[in-house]
């Protein structure tokens, strides 16, 4: 894929850059209590945030209250949350059962650092839905697939892994590598680089990882064929979220699915990401993959720190053994262990679900008119609950397609909508999320600023 040069083209990415300089003014007028936090906030934290990700330009909105689908920030302005953590947030912000939930437990305490009940009910909720016989529980995502790949490397005796370029599987050094490289650092794109995403990583990360393009199964191949006796498995997003939302090909999961099979190499499917918001049992399921291990967070917790991983049980016999630690002061805590039990349990229904992934196609349908009567060099990509608009002509496969997409419109697109109270994923790196608190006036309001900016953009 190459980027549009044709004249019209030209014309819109101009008339982006005139919108977001418009738009940057009315965001500091709005934010000025936000713009003052970061600056005091810098002096104690690199940065001003407590997470790199949370830092975005000009500066981020600091929020002092939330509930259901809003938000509120220092200023006072109200925003309807499509952002929601990054896709933690499927319950909404604070909904009542989840609320009730966590209060009942604190009358009984957060910490035991011994098994609590709900351990046993947790986990079973998630072998009910996902594809896998045993379970232990983390803090978050990073530490899900660092305890994934070390339970792997331990029951194939094996050390290198393999990922797919541009994708985040969280912040250990493992796995930071060919997260967001630059293409000129990156190498050939059917053999890609592994190209350090930060400073400070062990020399053995670069060593023992190596990269593939996503939907490339030709790559892949060639790679555990060169280098298959060494290693232990291939951590992949089911569907690639780092880059808006990126579909596998038709047969791509199963062809990795049968190719690790046949070079005695795990399948490590990360849906920390997609988890419950793709489908009820994950995209593992909805795409009907048996991977031999599973990585969750973010939405299994409704807006609490819970992770966990799961995998065949002799996968997982490493752990039951002792002969791979997985070790954690707070793994599965009686408070997030009651907030996970609420949200699999009683909030996040099938019935509920589906009713989210409908407005979701609603939204997703509204956006996909205003493009099309536009003429926009962009498309909709719908995953459940989860959505985004993707400023590219084609549907993107791989890393390299990602970075061909113009940065310029889906920046001004997202200035614009924050401008309008609607919070998307800064920059649309990442996707909307409908949660099951999300009501039909809340998407006609997204819909309706959408189709705002494309007639600012095409007028």
């Amino acid at each position: 894929m190459t980027t549009p040069v044709d004249p019209a083209t030209q014309e819109l990415v101009a008339r982006a850059k005139e919108i977001t300089e418009q738009e940057l003014k009315v965001f500091e007028d709005r934010t000025p209590g936000s713009k003052a936090q970061d600056a005091r906030a810098s002096s104690r934290l690199p940065m001003g945030v407590p997470s790199s990700f949370q830092f975005y330009d000009p500066y981020p909105i600091v929020v002092r209250h939330a509930r259901g689908t809003r938000v509120v920030d220092v200023d006072g302005n109200e925003f309807v949350d499509f952002n929601l953590g990054y896709g933690s947030l499927l319950a909404g912000h604070s909904h009542p059962v989840f609320a009730d939930a966590i209060r009942e437990q604190l009358e009984h305490g957060t910490l035991y650092v011994t098994p609590c009940e709900a351990n046993e009910e947790v986990a079973g909720l998630l072998i009910e839905r996902f594809p896998f016989d045993l379970v232990r529980f983390t803090n978050s995502g990073t530490e899900s697939t660092m305890d994934a790949i070390r339970a792997a490397r331990g029951f194939t005796g094996k050390t290198k892994i393999v990922k797919a370029e541009g994708a985040y599987h969280g912040h250990h050094d493992e796995v930071l590598v060919s997260v967001k490289p630059p293409v000129a650092e990156a190498g050939d794109a059917h053999h890609p680089l592994a190209v350090p995403y930060s400073e400070g990583l062990s020399t053995t990360a670069l060593r023992d990882v190596l990269v593939v393009p996503y939907n490339d199964l030709e790559a892949l191949e060639e790679t555990l064929v060169e280098h298959g006796d060494e290693i232990a498995a291939y951590i992949l997003e089911p569907v690639a979220e780092n880059m808006g939302i990126v579909l596998p090909d038709e047969g791509y999961l199963q062809g990795v699915r049968d190719l690790t099979r046949r070079h005695g190499v795990l399948m490590i499917c990360d849906e920390v990401k997609t988890g419950i918001t793709a489908h009820h049992g994950g995209a593992s399921t909805r795409y009907g993959i048996e991977p031999d291990l599973v990585c969750l967070a973010k939405s299994i917790g409704g807006g609490v720190p819970v992770g966990a991983f799961g995998g065949r049980a002799e996968v997982m016999e490493g752990i039951a053994s002792g002969r791979v630690m997985h070790l954690g002061t707070f793994n599965g805590n009686p408070l997030v262990m009651a907030a996970s039990r609420a949200v699999l349990r009683d909030i996040v229904t099938q019935e509920v679900f589906d009713e989210a992934c409908g407005r979701n196609r609603r939204l997703l349908a509204a956006c996909r008119a205003e493009i099309d009567r536009a003429g926009l060099p962009a498309h909709t990509v719908e995953m459940g609950a989860k959505g985004c608009v993707t400023y590219s002509p084609e549907p993107v496969r791989t890393y390299r397609d990602y970075k061909s997409t113009d940065f310029d419109l889906a920046y001004a697109h997202w200035i614009w909508m924050m401008n309008r109270g609607i919070f998307l994923p800064p920059g649309l790196d990442e996707q909307w999320l409908i949660s099951v608190q999300h009501t039909d006036d809340d998407i006609d309001r997204h819909a309706e600023a959408f189709g705002g900016f494309v007639a600012a953009l095409a007028g």
